[in-house]
């Protein structure tokens, strides 16, 4: 399967999406039931751990947005993509990029996240 630019879209919409149920739904879509997902504060492995983490990451950081912040590379089965998290509007303190690998399916198996930018605070 080939990875698309619009996945790295969908995967930011879901860890946008507020509503539990509704970000559920969103990730039952987008990832494989055994998504791994790593970056350098979490290693979460499976769907609900994913869940878990962005609901963790929205209450850490009310109000803020994920979006990106520069063009997305795809091939083969992999993308690569820089994010920022900020207030909408505002400039954002807190950046980094990922690296996603899909399955068969065309849904995101492996995530491997890098931080760029990090608030001492964090």
């Amino acid at each position: 399967m080939t990875a698309t630019p619009d996945l790295a879209d969908r995967y930011l919409a879901a860890w946008n999406e507020t509503d539990p149920s509704a970000r559920t739904a969103a990730l039952a879509g987008l990832f494989a039931d055994d998504v791994r997902y790593t970056d350098p504060l979490v290693a979460a492995d499976g769907r609900p751990a994913l869940d878990a983490t962005i609901g963790a990451v929205q209450a850490q950081f009310p109000g803020f947005v994920f979006r990106l912040a520069g063009p997305v590379d795809a091939h083969h089965d992999q993308l690569r993509f820089t994010w920022e998290l900020g207030p909408a509007g505002q400039d954002a303190p807190i950046a980094g990029f990922d690296v996603a690998v899909v399955d068969a399916s065309g849904r995101i198996r492996t995530v491997l996240g890098f931080l760029d930018r990090v608030p001492a605070a964090v």
